[in-house]
């Protein structure tokens, strides 16, 4: 993209590799300090693009893990969680200013969507945390404020940036993109090139119980869902992770663990229990570590592969909304 806009006036290509390697290499982000690039260059960038960051208006820290709110340049607000782990630094970022998905457990679901990000918004979410540690950040997931299939081409904007070679380096098998269940966009992201994680967020196995708790199930059921999924693995070899919120006597009791079971059976899967992070403004609550662990018991005694996600950022509102929920709904 950026290679056909220096052709389009009139420079030879490689000058985007320059502004690359300013921007994500050398972390300058001064037109005027790029001092490889003619000055008539750089008066003609400076009238088509602009070097306005979005900000970190607040950090909020705990242990191994961080979270940061950030101010858009038009006043509205999103929310990226850096956690570390064994494996690195993993960064999940937004991808919407509200979300029209309106998942009952979830606070961003409280806001209707108010726009989409821009592919630059999601990129300098990644360069303000990096600037912030100074540190590389290893991993990305897409799994912040908003759907990210919802979003489509600025998302795979995004991928194609961060997994550039000149740009960040995040190669493609770390970097994830979750989704509720869209399912035309699913087919979609089967047919791309690449070795992106696929994350769906399932949380409940059967039509009963997502109906309750995701909207989104009445558009694209599990009759339809599942078999996209299995397609897309079929169809990229890949193994696509099962997010599944524990919500208390909603979606953890052990007929709902084998109705998991059942559902996701000979599958190229692995499902990440996730203890819900409770909100003051929502009705659910988290299960208990013993209903989790009895849960996991019976996934994994029926061959599921399954983890429990180590809880992260209770006490920073770490959960997806919080922060910006406080910010600008108080």
């Amino acid at each position: 993209m950026l290679e056909d806009y220096f052709k389009e006036i009139g420079q030879k290509s490689y000058k985007a590799t320059q502004v690359f390697e300013w921007l994500y290499q050398k972390n300058i982000y001064d037109f005027n300090l790029f001092s490889n690039i003619k000055q008539d260059i750089i008066i003609k960038m400076q009238e088509d693009f602009t070097n306005d960051f979005i900000s970190i208006e607040k950090v909020l820290e705990d242990t191994d893990v961080k979270k940061f709110l950030f101010r858009l340049n038009d006043g509205e607000h999103i929310e990226a969680v850096l956690m570390e782990h064994n494996y690195g630094l993993s960064l999940c970022i937004s991808s919407q200013v509200g979300c029209n998905m309106s998942c009952k457990f979830c606070e961003s679901g409280r806001f209707k969507k108010k726009r989409n990000l821009e592919t630059f918004e999601m990129v300098e979410q990644i360069l303000l945390v990096k600037d912030y540690i100074e540190k590389r950040i290893d991993s990305v997931v897409i799994m912040g404020i908003g759907e990210p299939f919802d979003n489509y081409d600025n998302v795979i904007n995004f991928i194609k940036i961060i997994n550039d070679d000149k740009a960040l380096a995040i190669g493609s098998r770390h970097i994830t993109v979750s989704t509720c269940g869209l399912v035309p966009k699913i087919k979609e992201f089967s047919m791309l090139p690449w070795q992106v994680n696929l994350a769906l967020s399932l949380h409940g196995a059967t039509n009963e119980v997502r109906d309750k708790i995701m909207p989104i199930n009445k558009v694209y059921n599990l009759d339809i869902l599942i078999p996209t999924i299995k397609e897309y693995i079929e169809k990229t070899n890949r193994r696509v992770t099962i997010e599944y919120v524990m919500l208390n006597m909603v979606n953890d009791r052990e007929k709902d663990a084998y109705d998991l079971v059942n559902l996701l059976k000979n599958m190229n899967i692995y499902v990440n229990l996730i203890p819900y992070n409770e909100t003051s403004h929502l009705e659910f609550k988290k299960s208990s570590k013993n209903r989790i662990n009895k849960f996991y018991q019976i996934l994994k005694e029926n061959n599921i592969n399954v983890t429990v996600r180590r809880e992260f950022g209770g006490n920073i509102k770490a959960a997806c909304g919080q922060l910006r929920s406080e910010s600008d709904f108080k």
